[in-house]
């Protein structure tokens, strides 16, 4: 097999396989933790651990990190497993770290009687000092060295309830003089009173992540775990513990092997779940799946596909160094994908009647719309033309520059799929405000007859004043005017002194959603469901919100048909 164009995690795997590494087994692992909605970075993992078993024929697990009860719920849990599904993958099995508690507490009781960890009874504060730094070794811990039946004795008593958050933990004792501190007798084990959303109180003493995780992983039989940059440092502890794990198993040919890839990283965008949970507690947005949240349930409502935000993620790629990408390709990705899909119809956002004065009154006509000249298997649907119709505001301008090829006193403009028509005037209100436009059509130019070949310079699109539907337009925009909003979060924090929430609300991007209740749509999209998707002719894409109802129908914006944000960005920048 050809490696040359395969990404370098991939290249491991193949040769893996080629030198009959776990009896030439794949199988991958997505590991979670409950205690948020995922995100667009997550789906760059999701699409590694899933793709790579789909693509060679192994198995990828899902498996919840639920070492942690303080911050856990099965809400999170149940959100997790529809936005896997959502994106195109099926789990073959699924795990949780708490299925091993046992197994886990049995390893950290052989560790004990082995001499590999201990009961410290410092505070946290106290063994964080004493770690040292890079270059200056530790101290080593004044319980360090306590007898074995002790240290087992107060290890029940942690596990117990006896014991008090923060009086105890379980320590490993390796070498606190080791250059990477990992190794400076790391936490495996502490004491947690909230009750576990799956075992209750049945555990008082919870693993830390980097004593569950690789040994989780041995439980199961994984070959490959793929972990993101930051675990760098912690491969080489991952692989102790699993060395002490293996009670003489020849390891050789017969272990996980942990690789890591670069996080994906969005400009305009923060990711981290601690900040994502005070948006929504303190209301900043309406919830994880507000469109402007980076969640996948956010991206799902805002009218993404799984397809657009796969081939996104395929584009980017997996490095050994971290990069800001332009959210630009993420859009990008979700017209190219809505362009060949998507539906088209007519909307007017900012509505201004056009009159056509030599149409005859109470006529109307059928017309027929192609719904996307990308594939024509989609079919038509029918549109009705009449003598009053909604026009974009935009689209006429009373004193026009030369170069402006839309409705203005005198020049002429095809209306979409209909006539061609000559502006003859406007009317307008005490305020000077322009309400309503008037035009001549010339009956002759209709899309289809023979007269439809003369040629004008701007097209614009329309709907029946009679035969539409009113409906609220949601148009989002980014959240942050930050380019990196995280630097920005620490910036502020650092010069103003302020909490994490006033230094958010100093970021937000004031017209990152703008509500459109006057809005008109064709009769064809009275029945569409949440999440259908459809270009607005002339727009952009959007699809149906989750709170539209046939009586008042909502639409959520995905993405401008070209990159304005870009552009605004440039000539400020400029």
């Amino acid at each position: 097999m050809e490696t040359k164009s395969l990404n370098f995690i991939e290249q491991k795997l193949v040769a893996d396989l080629a030198e009959g590494k776990n009896d030439g087994r794949v199988q991958t692992r997505f590991p979670p933790e409950p205690n948020g909605y995922l995100h667009i970075g997550h789906a760059k993992a999701i699409c590694l651990d899933f793709g790579l078993a789909e693509k060679y024929n192994g198995v990828c697990n899902l498996r919840f990190d639920d070492t942690n009860p303080t911050k856990e719920d099965m809400e999170y849990v149940d959100a997790i497993k529809e936005d896997i599904r959502w994106l195109g993958f099926q789990w073959a099995h699924e795990y949780y770290a708490s299925d091993y508690f046992q197994q886990l507490w049995d390893f950290a009781i052989r560790l004990i009687r082995e001499g590999h960890a201990y009961v410290d009874e410092q505070p946290s504060e106290v063994i964080a000092a004493q770690k040292g730094t890079p270059t200056q070794a530790g101290v080593e811990s004044p319980f360090r060295n306590r007898p074995v039946e002790e240290s087992l004795a107060l290890f029940e008593k942690m596990n117990s309830g006896e014991i008090d958050e923060g009086k105890m933990v379980l320590r490993a004792k390796i070498d606190m003089a080791n250059p990477n501190m990992h190794f400076r007798d790391p936490i495996i084990y502490r004491v947690v009173k909230t009750p576990h959303h799956r075992t209750g109180n049945r555990w008082y003493a919870y693993p830390m992540y980097d004593f569950a995780h690789g040994q989780s992983d041995y439980f199961e039989g994984v070959t490959h775990s793929l972990c993101t940059l930051e675990f760098v440092v912690h491969r080489p502890l991952y692989d102790y513990f699993i060395d002490l794990l293996k009670e003489g198993r020849d390891l050789d040919d017969h272990r996980p092997r942990q690789t890591e890839f670069n996080k994906l990283n969005l400009n305009y965008t923060l990711l981290s779940k601690r900040n994502l949970l005070l948006l929504v507690n303190e209301g900043i947005v309406s919830g994880w799946d507000d469109p402007r949240m980076p969640t996948l349930c956010g991206f799902r409502r805002r009218g993404y596909t799984p397809a657009s935000i796969r081939n996104f993620v395929d584009k980017i790629g997996y490095t050994t160094y971290d990069a800001l990408n332009d959210f630009a390709l993420l859009e990008s990705a979700v017209r190219e994908d809505l362009n060949a899909t998507a539906t088209r119809v007519s909307a007017v956002l900012h509505p201004v009647k056009l009159t056509l004065t030599n149409y005859p009154e109470g006529k109307t006509e059928v017309l027929q719309v192609t719904n996307n000249p990308e594939d024509l298997s989609a079919g038509t649907h029918d549109i009705i033309f009449s003598r009053d119709l909604w026009i974009e505001e935009d689209d006429f301008m009373e004193d026009a520059p030369k170069k402006y090829f839309r409705m203005t006193p005198g020049q002429e403009v095809r209306l979409k799929g209909a006539y061609i028509v000559r502006c003859t005037g406007c009317r307008k209100d005490e305020n000077g405000k322009v309400v309503e436009v008037f035009a001549e059509y010339d009956p002759e130019t209709r899309s289809g007859l023979p007269g439809a070949d003369r040629k004008v310079k701007g097209t614009i699109h329309w709907l029946s004043c009679g035969h539409c539907q009113q409906a609220e337009v949601r148009l989002y925009d980014r959240l942050w005017l930050e380019e990196n909003p995280r630097d920005g979060l620490a910036r502020i924090l650092e010069e103003r002194q302020c909490t994490p929430v006033e230094a958010m609300r100093q970021m937000l991007n004031p017209h990152s959603l703008e509500r459109l209740t006057n809005c008109y749509v064709e009769p064809f999209l009275a029945d569409a469901k949440p999440l259908n998707h459809f270009q607005f002719q002339r727009i952009g894409y959007f699809c149906v919100d989750k709170e539209s109802t046939p009586e008042h129908l909502v639409f959520n914006r995905t993405a401008t048909l070209k990159d304005s944000w870009g552009k605004l960005v440039a000539k400020n920048n400029g």
